[in-house]
This record gives C-alpha cells, structure tokens and sequence, in this order.
C-alpha cells in the first residue's frame, strides 16, 4: 500500500533532501510544512504552517487524513537552553496532536543531533553511544523524545529518533550546515587571491570529527520509517568514518583550485561581516543564483564547529546491526557537494 508522508521542516538541510529523496520513491507520497514558501519549482504540496500556532495546525492540517508517517525536522532558534526547550516541545507537541487526531499515523520519525550527548558542551565520552547516559538538562531533544515515548505509550503508533551530526548539503537560510559555510568561505577568498586557510582553533584542526551527508540521512529516515525493528529505538546516524581537517583540508583546497594556507584563526562572523558587497558583486559577475549573503551561511555556527578542540564521534553500529548498512566516504562527499554547489549557480 502506498504511503504518505508529512515532512515538517520542508525546507531545512533534512527536511529538504528528505522531500526530494521520498518525492522519487514509487510508494510514497509527501506533503511538506513550512513557514515560508520553497525558492524552486516542486510538484510536492507544500503547506504554509506556523507550527507554534495549535489553532494554525489545527486550520491547516485538518484536511491530512491519508497520513502514515511523520518526519519532524522542524526547528526554532532561542537565546536560551530553557527557552529552545519550551518553544521546540511547542512545534512538536502542535504538530502531533493535529495529525494523530485526524490520520492513521504509524510511525513518527525525529531527527535530533549529538547535542544529544553535550558535543555542544564540551568533552564528551567518545564514541557516542545511544545508551549513554543524558547530561544535565535543558536539552530540548530530551523534551521532545520523552514526549514522543509518553504518546507512543497509548499504542497508537511508534516513535524512532535519528541523531546525526554535522549534516551536510544544500539549504537556504539553514542555519547548521557546515558544506555552505565552507563552499562561500573558500570562494571568497579565492576571489580575494587568498590562500585557504582553517579559520578555527589549532586544536579543532587536528580533532577528530565526523559529519552526516543530507542524502544518506535521508535514507536512513526512510528506513527507520518502515523498518518494524526501529519502532521505539534511537540511532546513531552518520557517514560512517572519521576525519581531521588537518587532512582533509589541503583536498578541499584543490577542488576549488587553491593553495591552502596554515591554520589562522579568524571568527567568521567577524571577518565576514563586511562581506555582503563584495557577495553581491559576485553574484551579478558571474551569474550566481540571487541569495542574500545572510541567507547563504551562517558563519556562527561555522565558528562553533571550527572552534571545537575535542574528538566528536558517534558510534553507528546499532544501524548497521539492525539493517542499515548505508555509508559515505566524507571526502568524496565534500567534492561531490561543491561539484553540486557550482552546477547549480550557489558559487561560481
């Protein structure tokens, strides 16, 4: 029987890739929620919700009664740990109780990250393991995933969380996405006759890291959908192997034919700022697709993951255990996603 899909978060890195991932699948059918509307030709139905509104849900997806699945990649940015908590339970718990009152859910899929486990915090124990214990909270993935296991408990349908980290492919606006940070980065100091350089710490550069292609994360959403030995479990979801930046920078520096430089820390939201002229003038010589330099990266969240200084991995044996066998080899991934970047006008 065919399936249907609600993606919240439509146009997010996860969301986005997961959309066009399930929009070529056969048995699949999909409908997308977001605040605003996609910047490129979809024949997916795309909803305009505010899901921090119960009564907005509640007009909006009244009508989604051949619902099966739920994937929630919805997110909303707070100044504080306690406030993300309220507002992002909020997204959550709207979105739940609409649809589960009106469609046939079977499962709900929620994408969390390795916040899960305090990579944001510090030194955490390595490699992460799904049964590690939580840190103090207020995490707001602690939140959302008690909600979903006390929901799930009335035996209506299941829950699986994914937890990847740093998720990489194309996104406008997203503000996680190390691949665009990294691609506008490095053409902007080819295009100032600069060598590339790693802007962050010395001892982020030689760190263990690891990241998680939008595509493969995509995957792994569909099957934690439809796989009955996910129902109720949480997995690790990764490329698979691990990296320096030490290493695989001087191969990132080549695709964009450059010489890379010594490590030079330099805080991206900083030395960016005044950098929106010169993006503009770029855009106009070499015929780049028209988006707002603040909308391209977010140099924030460049500066956080260039600055950490500790090993951050995940262990994904228990995919692969249970079934998911999918894996992406890192390097070729960041090639891939500037070959991709620059066919489709983002850098020239």
């Amino acid at each position: 029987m065919k399936k249907k899909a609600l993606v919240a978060g439509a146009l997010g890195i996860t969301g986005r890739n997961l959309v066009k991932h399930l929009s070529g699948l056969e048995d699949w059918g999909v409908v997308a929620l977001s605040r605003r509307a996609p910047e490129f030709k979809t024949r997916v139905p795309f909803l305009s919700v505010d899901l921090l509104s119960r009564s907005d849900c509640d007009e909006k997806l009244r009508a989604l009664s051949d619902v099966t699945h739920v994937f929630f990649a919805a997110y909303t940015e707070r100044q504080t740990e306690a406030e993300q908590v309220i507002a992002n339970l909020a997204l959550l718990r709207n979105l739940t109780e609409t649809i589960e009152s009106v469609a046939p859910i079977e499962r709900m899929v929620l994408v969390e990250g390795a916040k899960y486990y305090g990579a944001h915090l510090g030194p955490y124990k390595t490699p992460a393991k799904e049964s590690d214990p939580r840190h103090m909270p207020p995490n707001f993935y602690y939140d959302q995933e008690d909600y979903l296991i006390e929901k799930a408990a009335e035996g209506r349908w299941t829950w699986a969380a994914l937890r990847p980290s740093g998720i990489c492919g194309f996104a406008v606006g997203n503000p996680m996405n190390i691949s665009m940070v990294l691609a506008v980065y490095a053409t902007i100091s080819k295009e100032l006759k600069l060598p590339l350089r790693f802007p962050g710490r010395p001892g982020a550069y030689r760190a263990i890291a690891e990241m998680t292609d939008a595509e493969h994360l995509a995957r792994a959403m569909v099957w934690a959908a439809t796989d009955e030995k996910c129902a109720n479990e949480a997995f690790n979801i990764t490329n698979g192997d691990y990296f320096r930046w030490e290493n695989l920078w001087p191969r990132i520096a080549e695709s964009f034919g450059m010489a890379y430089g010594p490590p030079l820390q330099l805080p991206l939201t900083t030395f960016m700022r005044d950098k929106g002229t010169l993006w503009e003038r770029m855009v106009q010589t070499y015929g780049l697709r028209p988006y707002r330099f603040e909308e391209i990266a977010a140099w924030g969240f460049g500066d956080a993951l260039f600055n950490i200084e500790y090993d951050v991995m995940s262990d994904t044996g228990k995919a692969r255990r249970l079934g998911f066998c999918d894996a992406v080899d890192t390097e070729e991934m960041f090639g891939r996603l500037i070959r991709q970047f620059r066919a489709d006008r983002i850098i020239p």
